[in-house]
């Protein structure tokens, strides 16, 4: 385990490294901050990045395992997430979304869900819908 006051970078197996000087996920004491997370399948080296799929469904459901991959690799879980932020490329995905979203959350087994917000952005690369970070919060 780390000194509770030290910053930890946190990149899963399953993540490629970041394009940009940032962490996947960083955790100092019992904060653990997701960076914002996109449908990309688990990294393959020697390959560039490869979204899930086409869909909404696709992409949202590789997009909340690969968040819960960093909270795993912090120590953490669905449990801890305190506040998840959603962020959507087109409007009339919202209701979809929120769909996925509420069927994932139940088969989670959350003690209580946690806070959330959706915005509709449109600043993702092409072919991608939606990109999605988390606060967590650990007992220790």
């Amino acid at each position: 385990m780390t000194d509770k006051t030290e910053k930890t970078a946190l990149t899963p197996k399953t993540h490629t490294a970041p394009p940009a000087k940032f962490s996947h996920g960083v955790r100092k004491g019992n904060i653990l901050q997701v960076a914002g997370q996109v449908g990309f399948l688990p990294a393959v080296e020697g390959q560039p990045p490869t979204p899930a799929g086409p869909t909404l469904r696709e992409q949202t459901l590789q997009t909340l395992a690969n968040v819960k991959a960093i909270l795993e690799e912090g120590g953490s879980s669905w449990d801890d997430a305190m506040m998840i932020r959603v962020y959507l490329t087109d409007v009339d995905h919202f209701a979809e979304m929120n769909a996925i979203y509420n069927t994932y959350f139940e088969e989670q087994n959350l003690t209580a869900p946690p806070a959330a917000r959706t915005t509709v952005y449109v600043g993702l690369p092409a072919g991608l819908l939606i990109e999605i970070d988390a606060l967590a919060v650990l007992d220790s």
